[in-house]
């Protein structure tokens, strides 16, 4: 009833029912996880003792569950049984075709029960609404903040570990996710995919439009506590907020200088080192910075500044 998909026994749809009432009664006794169902525990206690009783015949990988076998084997023969039939594209689950079946159609079945906001799947749908309730059971052992999924937890702890494995391969900036390289690379490459609704200006990210949109509404929604200056941008708040505490936790190796963003200082090493990073494509002349490289090729184009 909450999402229209059928099955062919009515244990089956109880459990599936679970997916939008949030219960997990079955627990693991190893470390307290819950699940929906008595055979997904077992499945999960199976990462404890690492036991992975199912063995691909082509190339020995071993598999948890019947059906990532299944899956895998796929791979080996290029199988992908469902085919979506609005744009032809084929699909080796039929759930994944259903999931990509929703972009076509809108659909978002997974409803939030406190705001009513859809969403295409269930754990999406779980997260968000722990939004609603504070709720942020994934901790970081390193510093105890907590987050709302594991995804969030991992990239933090790079924070910690110094680790950013993501790096452009036009300037050597290193990133900590690979969403966050994909939108610094647009800076290289010009692409602004996201326009304003009002003034047709582009951007390279969803988030940096709907900032830029405030500016049209006015609305500054973030205070400081402190002076109750308002801000757009979380970032900025945060950035501000210095300003009070005098904090600069951002200090250059070389010279001893410290500056309130990791951006900042490392445009300031780069006066060390001499780098310039953002080439021009017509000349090869270096700039410290993406926009002087912008205005510099203007002077290529004969475009008006």
């Amino acid at each position: 009833m909450d999402c229209g998909k059928s099955f062919t026994c009515s244990g089956t749809l109880g459990l599936h029912q679970r997916t939008h009432t949030g219960e997990k009664p079955f627990k693991c006794t190893e470390c307290g996880k819950s699940f929906t169902s008595n055979g997904a525990v077992r499945r999960h206690q199976w990462t404890h003792s690492r036991e992975k009783p199912l063995k691909c015949m082509e190339c020995g990988k071993s598999f948890i569950e019947r059906r990532d076998l299944r899956t895998h084997y796929q791979t080996h023969t290029g199988e992908k049984p469902f085919k979506c039939t609005e744009c032809g594209k084929s699909f080796n689950r039929s759930g994944t075709l259903r999931k990509h079946q929703w972009t076509h159609t809108g659909e978002k079945p997974f409803k939030c029960k406190e705001c009513g906001k859809g969403f295409t799947n269930a754990g999406n749908a779980s997260r968000h609404q722990w939004t609603h309730t504070g709720k942020k059971p994934f901790k970081c052992m390193e510093c105890g903040k907590s987050f709302i999924d594991g995804t969030a937890l991992s990239i933090h702890h790079q924070t910690h570990t110094g680790e950013k494995p993501f790096e452009c391969m036009d300037c050597g900036k290193s990133f900590t996710c690979s969403g966050t390289l994909r939108i610094h690379q647009r800076t290289h490459t010009g692409e602004k995919p996201f326009e304003c609704m009002e003034c047709g200006k582009s951007f390279t990210s969803n988030g940096a439009v709907r900032r830029h949109q405030w500016t049209h509404s006015r609305l500054k929604p973030l205070k400081c506590m402190e002076c109750g200056k308002s801000f757009i941008d979380s970032r900025e708040l945060k950035t501000h907020y210095q300003t009070h505490t005098g904090e600069k936790p951002f200090k250059c190796t070389e010279c001893g200088k410290s500056f309130n963003r990791s951006g900042t200082l490392r445009k300031h090493q780069w006066t060390h080192t001499g780098e310039k990073p953002f080439k021009c494509k017509e000349c090869g002349k270096g700039f410290t910075n993406a926009g002087n490289v912008r205005r510099h090729q203007r002077t290529h184009t004969g475009e008006t500044i």
